[in-house]
């Protein structure tokens, strides 16, 4: 099968398009002919060798996130046959035609594959911190950084719970924040008070998916405890938040998120999709950290 591979970590130069033997589903496992992959900005970190924790053996195949049609079912898999397609996590890297998947739900038949494929590191991330934090009907929370996939996914689903969303962006995200149905607020000097001239009442959790400005965003939950950041166990030390850095297997509940993102209640922006030869050029678009929305591959 076509896939891309590196033998060595580094930029994204060390990435090739190679023949290599197909996966086979052991126990356990779904075998996915793969439609679709998304780029996310722990595959580049990990292809530079910044995370020898989660570094795999070489050669390897990037890509964590799936969506596919079942083409291999292994023994001890129930509840799934071949034919069926799915989204969750790639276990032998999606950036290929086929990938092994342990971690996935059912993609309803009307949900497009590029948003599939944009949806399980979102939604499991912003489920876990909207855990965390205790959101829940009457709060007000603010999602820093609300505009990338990420922060725009925690927005849609925390006003799921009830929630009042006020979220940071550049000015030009604005009109996309109140599409979400947040209150937009800008980066920089002067964050707290434009905060606070929103919410004079104050805000209840904090959840950053941004890594800056974390001393303002402590200032603005006056030392409590509801305040998680995605970005720097160190960083969140330093302001006495707390750091969520992944969470246990989210299995089909990825299901019942791509169900709402079908019926149009949970939506991500897609930026761009990429052929399988292009994914060199889909990590550095990544790394530049600017595209609009989800990047994705098609193989």
């Amino acid at each position: 099968m076509k896939a891309i591979t590196y033998t060595e970590f580094g930029g994204p130069e060390v990435l090739r398009l190679a023949d290599v033997e197909e996966p086979h589903a052991g126990p356990g496992q779904v075998r996915l002919k793969v439609v679709a992959a998304g780029v996310n900005p722990v595959d580049y970190k990990i292809r530079n060798g910044w995370m020898p924790q989660l570094a795999p053996p070489l050669p390897a195949v990037p890509g964590i996130e799936v969506a596919g049609v079942v083409d291999e079912v292994g023994e001890g898999v129930t509840g799934v046959a071949v034919g069926d397609e799915v989204l969750g996590w790639a276990v032998t890297g999606s950036y290929a035609e086929h990938a092994l998947a342990v971690d996935f739900g059912p993609k309803p038949a009307d949900l497009d594959w590029d948003l599939a494929a944009a949806l399980p590191v979102a939604v499991e991330t912003s489920v876990r911190v909207l855990d965390a934090l205790g959101v829940r009907e009457g709060d007000t929370l603010l999602v820093h950084g609300a505009a990338g996939v990420v922060g725009a996914v925690g927005v849609q689903l925390a006003i799921t719970r009830g929630a009042t969303v006020i979220g940071t962006a550049s000015p030009g995200n604005h009109d996309y924040l109140r599409s979400l149905g947040a209150i937009p607020v800008a980066y920089g000097d002067g964050l707290a008070d434009r905060v606070r001239a929103v919410a004079p009442q104050g805000v209840d959790a904090v959840y950053d998916a941004a890594g800056q400005d974390l001393g303002v965003l402590a200032e603005l939950r006056g030392g409590g405890d509801r305040f998680v950041t995605i970005v720097s166990p160190q960083a969140a030390a330093e302001v006495n938040a707390v750091f969520s850095g992944g969470g246990a297997p989210f299995g089909s509940r990825i299901g019942e998120y791509a169900r709402l993102a079908a019926d149009g209640v949970l939506t991500v922006r897609l930026a761009q999709t990429f052929a399988l030869a292009d994914a060199a050029k889909a990590q550095e678009v990544s790394a530049g950290g600017h595209a609009a929305g989800k990047l994705v591959i098609r193989p």
